[in-house]
């Protein structure tokens, strides 16, 4: 007496979402430019444009710790208030186009 049962299978098929999703897609791709609307503003016109910041930028780092401990770039001495200005003076006269970072500790 064995039956042949059938079992149903409950899978869903998620082709046609795919395709309501990429259609839904170009939609949104095609009328999202249409919807930003901006102030429209006459620039000025300049005839000679000069690089602002040079193109070789040097960058003086300066690291406190945790501690409150100062140090300048890659050097591991620890350096005063008074000897770190004069070192970052001297180094900021030396190339003038400089950028100085700070780097904390997080804590």
């Amino acid at each position: 007496m064995s039956r042949n049962r059938r079992r149903r299978f409950s899978e869903i098929n998620v082709v046609p979402y795919i395709d309501v999703m990429l259609v839904l897609l170009i939609i949104f791709m095609i009328t999202s430019p249409l919807l930003t609307q901006s102030v429209e503003v006459e620039l000025p016109v300049v005839k000679e444009a000069n690089n602002v910041i040079p193109t070789q930028t040097k960058f003086v780092i300066v690291t406190i710790d945790a501690e409150g401990q100062l140090f300048l770039d890659e050097d591991k001495n620890v350096l005063t208030m008074e000897e770190l200005l004069s070192r970052v003076t001297a180094l900021m006269r030396f190339a003038p186009y400089s950028q100085v970072l700070v780097r904390g500790d997080s804590q």
